[in-house]
């Protein structure tokens, strides 16, 4: 029987209740396959418009990436408006970031409708420059509002009033984002999916996915559900049940970890609650908790083991940029792996006849797996055809064996060119 590795999130969940295996045979018109924020997503907006449907979880709920993020919730996807313009068209990129701000706005209501309301006062992103970019960030600015969102740029000492730390110049906000505790959100789901009378197993894999006349079969260990719609969810973990899926992924990896209690040093280096990250490709973000720990995470690869000295390499990260945290000691550190395609966006959308996918969510992943699991719901329920908004952004192939390696070394390029940018600016006294 799998548990929750040993993280932050894991160790203050509110709730510690477990959820059954499946034995037997179990007929529904919607099977979900895996039980992350995206599954969830989906089978609870089945379940409120009194739809049948069981979701089965091969681990725990918010076992993975979805239950061990940064907490980030914020409007967007990680390809940026201007990749999907260029693959999708502007109307479509204007309709896409419409629906992830709406996403974020139905995240924030479910967390009030949960007992947990965001914080007004803790709202906000800030995304903050290694080299000096006011002008790039104007444009930027000038270019959202187009969008519908106001966003802000703060100088360099306006920056550093608030991320007291010499690496940082400029830096813009985002005020629609906020921060949550993603494990207590997945479950907070999964209850709301049973008190509906939806079905959630945990702790059962699905083995064998198999075209029963117009209907599926999934098999797991003890059991087996016949289902006239399969939704397969699983994220950075998919496993082989549909090859074409497999194929289309790549797991990518992240770290974090959370420091012990130190309220009295953080405020001589993070003098704001709002989220926080940098520009670099695969740069660090995290966020002062309400308890006085620091959440910090960064880096990326496409290895999926952990480095042995994990807590040790995100401790130097933390001091490189906040020397004056030096003397923090870390409780806690962890890693994920996150699902991305070759195009960085989501795939949303329908293999054949009632089978669907909702998956690779990598690098922004809160609220787009909000945003697919309601399309998904809606195309099944009313028929709602917006998840061809993303058709552009398919199964691609992932490369096979030479895609993690490609990843991996486009991360390293991408990490030099971050290095001898931050390298000229020290040489030219900036």
């Amino acid at each position: 029987m799998s548990d929750y590795i040993d993280c932050h999130y894991a160790r203050t969940r509110a709730d510690t209740s477990t959820r059954p295996f499946l034995t037997g045979p179990l007929s529904v018109e919607t099977a979900v396959v895996g039980g992350g924020l995206a599954g969830l997503t989906v089978a609870l907006e089945l379940a409120q418009r009194g739809r049948s449907v069981a979701l089965i979880e091969g681990r725990r709920i918010g076992w993975g990436a979805s239950g061990r993020n940064g907490g980030f919730c914020a409007p967007g996807f990680a390809i940026g408006l201007d990749g999907i313009a260029a693959r999708a068209g502007q109307e479509s990129a204007r309709e896409l970031y419409a629906l992830s701000r709406e996403a974020v706005l139905y995240v924030r209501d479910t967390l009030a409708r949960q007992g947990n309301p965001v914080d007004p006062g803790r709202m906000g992103h800030i995304s903050a420059r290694r080299v000096p970019a006011r002008a790039e960030l104007e444009q930027y600015r000038d270019k959202m509002a187009a969008f519908g969102t106001a966003l802000q740029v703060l100088a360099t000492p306006e920056t550093r009033a608030l991320l007291k730390s010499e690496v940082y110049f400029e830096s813009i906000v985002e005020p629609l984002a906020f921060a949550m505790q993603p494990l207590d959100y997945a479950l907070g789901l999964a209850r709301e999916i049973a008190e509906r009378g939806g079905g959630i197993y945990e702790n059962c894999p699905a083995l064998a996915l198999h075209k029963v006349g117009a209907a599926y079969r999934l098999m797991t260990p003890r059991g087996r559900v016949s289902a006239r719609n399969v939704i397969l969810c699983t994220g950075g973990y998919t496993g082989r049940l549909l090859p074409r899926l497999r194929r289309a992924m790549l797991p990518i990896a992240t770290y974090a970890m959370a420091t012990e209690p130190c309220a009295d040093l953080l405020d001589q280096a993070i003098a704001t609650p709002m989220c926080i990250s940098d520009d670099r490709r695969a740069g660090d973000y995290y966020r002062r908790l309400s308890d006085g720990r620091l959440l910090w995470g960064g880096r990326i690869t496409a290895r999926t083991r952990d480095p042995a000295d994990l807590a040790a390499l995100l401790h130097r990260d933390m001091r490189e940029v906040y020397p004056q945290l030096a003397t923090v000691k870390i409780e806690t550190a962890w890693s994920g792996l996150m699902s991305y395609a070759r195009h960085y966006m989501p795939q949303i959308g329908r293999s054949e006849d009632g089978l669907w996918h909702c998956t690779a969510f990598g690098g922004h992943g809160l609220n787009t797996t909000a945003l697919g699991g309601r399309l998904i719901a809606a195309a099944i329920s009313e028929g709602d055809d917006r998840y061809r908004l993303f058709a552009p952004f398919g199964l691609d192939w992932n490369g096979g064996p030479f895609g993690p390696v490609a990843a991996q070394l486009i991360y390293w390029k991408l990490q030099a060119q971050d290095w001898w940018a931050e390298r000229k600016l020290r040489r030219s006294g900036n």
